[in-house]
């Protein structure tokens, strides 16, 4: 068993195959959602729990259910949740996304947050074993995902998620689909003027249109050093 500190005294998780382990696009979502005056919030496709608990430990008024169809991760969502002392907010579900009603209530949340496979089926390296069910689309389409998003959230709840930059459009159409209209966009890039290699996406049960673009979040600067606001991210001291 692995256990790490996100940052001196900060989050502690364990990692365990085989759940995907601590990955930075987790942290940056966390640091992207925006949980003022919000009371409920679901993590669909949770894995390890990182979400839910960043989110939490950040909003003490919040809690956070939490959705995966691998039981593996289920157990380690809440093995993470006692472990950080958030127990009380953090519900671990097994269930999968596709077939919600009737679990959760319509209509409840005030935000739903997800790390979803990046990959349609065959778009991507496979994974062995369970770890493919968390990589590509086979148990969670962007339809899917948006649709379950769509039945959850209040009118004017929001859903935040982190794609590739190469599925914006499947990821627009799928939200707007589900009554949830995109309103503000975060490009992450490596260095300043590289391509994204991530997109930080908020929509908003019930909006009308209008999109924020935001500026890039930069990972590295000129040097190849992390950026200032990474490591204003990761609590790193100067």
């Amino acid at each position: 068993m692995q256990i790490d500190e996100l940052w001196p005294g900060g989050p502690r998780f364990i990692q365990r195959e085989p759940v995907f382990k601590l990955g930075t696009d987790a942290v940056l979502l966390a640091h992207f959602t925006n949980t003022a005056r919000m009371t409920r919030g679901v993590d669909l496709g949770c894995g390890a729990g990182i979400l839910p608990v960043l989110l939490t430990a950040r909003s003490p008024e919040l809690a956070m259910d939490c959705v995966d169809i691998l039981p593996e991760a289920v157990a380690l969502t809440a093995e993470n949740a006692a472990l950080n002392g958030l127990t009380e907010v953090i519900g671990p579900l097994e269930a999968d996304i596709r077939g919600l009603k009737g679990l959760l209530q319509a209509g409840a949340y005030d935000l739903v947050v997800s790390n979803p496979p990046y990959f349609p089926v065959g778009g991507g390296k496979r994974a062995a074993g369970n770890l493919a069910d968390a990589r590509d689309e086979a148990l969670c389409t962007l339809d899917a995902l948006c649709g379950a998003a769509g039945y959850l959230l209040r009118w004017g709840g929001r859903c935040s998620i982190v794609h590739r930059p190469e599925r914006l459009a499947e990821l627009f159409a799928a939200m707007q689909s589900a009554g949830i209209e995109p309103k503000r966009l975060r490009p992450v890039t490596l260095t300043a003027g590289a391509k994204p290699s991530l997109i930080l996406v908020e929509g908003k049960r019930g909006a009308n249109p209008g999109l924020v673009f935001e500026p890039s979040l930069i990972l590295q600067d000129a040097a190849g050093n992390e950026s200032e606001e990474l490591r204003q991210i990761y609590h790193r001291d100067n």
